[in-house]
Order: C-alpha cells, then sequence, then structure tokens
C-alpha cells in the first residue's frame, strides 16, 4: 500500500481544550460539512486511481497500530462484529483484514469515501469487507449487532459542525448505543476533546474501560496530548 500522511489539521490538543465542559463547543469549521468531506475524498479518489495513493490518515498509522494492540491484548476474536465509524479512505479496515479480522464493516456519509474505500480494499485483494454509504447520525437503527464500534475522528468533525452540533453529537451517542451489542465495546480517537470531556459525552449507557497511551508534550509549562484514545463498554 502507498505511504499515508497523517492528518492533524482540525484538532486542538488537550491543553488548549482544559475546562472546556461538554456542552461547549469550538467554533464551527468547514471540517463538520459533507461538502468538505466529498470534495476532499473525490480528489483522494482520482489521486489513488493514478498513482495508487491513498491519502491522508486521520491521526497517522500509529493511531491504528494502537487499535490494533488492544484489540489484540483484550482478546478479540476474529469473527466479532466491528464497525468503522466514518471510515474514510478504508485504510483502518485493510489494516483490521491483514490483522486477521473477518467480519468488516465501514460506513461513511460521503460516496466519494465509500467509492475510495473499495478501491483500495480492492487494490489489496480484499473482498469479503463491507463499506456502505450510510450517515451515523440518520441510519434509524440499521446498524446493529456490533461487538467493536471503532471512531477516529468522526466524533470531532460532528463536533465542528456549523449546524445542531449539539443535537449531533446527541445522535450519534444514540446511535452508538443502538449499533452496540449488549457488553460491546467502544475504541474513539479524538484530537479535540480531552478525556474527562469524552467521559461526560459518553456517560449515557455506556461504561468506561481504560484510556490507551497517546504521545504528550510540553508547552507553556502544561503537559498535553496530541490526541485522547478511551476504551467503553457498552451497558445493558
Amino acid at each position: 500500500m502507498a505511504d499515508a500522511i497523517e492528518r492533524t489539521h482540525g484538532c486542538r490538543n488537550t491543553s488548549e481544550t482544559e475546562g472546556r465542559g461538554p456542552e461547549n463547543d469550538f467554533e464551527p469549521s468547514e471540517l463538520g460539512t459533507k461538502e468538505y468531506w466529498d470534495d476532499a475524498y473525490q480528489k483522494e479518489l482520482e489521486l489513488f486511481r493514478d498513482i495508487g495513493d491513498v491519502g491522508e490518515i486521520w491521526f497517522g498509522e500509529e493511531s491504528m497500530d494502537r487499535v490494533i494492540r488492544w484489540m489484540d491484548k483484550a482478546k478479540i476474536p476474529e469473527n466479532a462484529a466491528i464497525l468503522d465509524i466514518g471510515t474514510g479512505n478504508g485504510v483502518l479496515l485493510v489494516e483490521l483484514a491483514k490483522h486477521g479480522y473477518t467480519n468488516l464493516t465501514g460506513i461513511d456519509y460521503s460516496a466519494a469515501s465509500v467509492n475510495l474505500a473499495r478501491s483500495v480494499l480492492q487494490a489489496e485483494d480484499l473482498t469479503d469487507v463491507t463499506v456502505k454509504e450510510v450517515d451515523f447520525l440518520s441510519c434509524s437503527g440499521e446498524l446493529r449487532g456490533f461487538d467493536v464500534c471503532i471512531d477516529k475522528g468522526t466524533f470531532d468533525a460532528i463536533s465542528l459542525n456549523p449546524d445542531n452540533t449539539k443535537e449531533g453529537k446527541a445522535r450519534y451517542v444514540q446511535a452508538l448505543k443502538d449499533a452496540l451489542k449488549e457488553e460491546g465495546v467502544f475504541v474513539i480517537t479524538s484530537c479535540n476533546w480531552t478525556r474527562e470531556q469524552l467521559l461526560q459525552w459518553f456517560s449515557d449507557g455506556l461504561e468506561f474501560v481504560q484510556e490507551l497511551p497517546t504521545p504528550s508534550f510540553q508547552f507553556g509549562g502544561k503537559i498535553g496530548n496530541s490526541v485522547t484514545a478511551l476504551i467503553f463498554k457498552r451497558l445493558h
């Protein structure tokens, strides 16, 4: 697979969000709009068709490796039903499939993303992975029965939507609970929200399991993390 570069634009580090409660949103951004992602993934699709470059990876390859290492340690079965929420270019699905996971589904609300992900998977000869064009906020129970749901930047993008961001995040939490099996696990990586903020957003119907180690930095006498990665479990 062609090398991919890390996508970090639109992110705030945790030192910038200290003291911000879960109801306090960021300034709206085009990164929260479907139009932005349709355009971005259409360009990446054309680039992939031209030179085989899969495009950018949100938070870099280490973010994928971190999740897969945890799944190994947690002994997630290879036949577990796994949902990649906001699959983008589908690279996480590729890595999961190469690691032996066999029941994979990726969704994205961008048709260009879905076409790109399918093209990337086909190039890797991974034909048993399902990729659907689905808006997670409006799926009306279409997605159910998953053992693992993974989010790497999608909740962040929803938080930047210029329209009804509070409602959007509430709908996300409900869709997540609908999608997960009882005691299913949710893995989220965020560059906009701190551990404490994510704990508040996902406190309804979910139980915090652990925080995964992520790179830290020091600036202005404060220590922060470039990203936050948390594991939750679906309650009864």
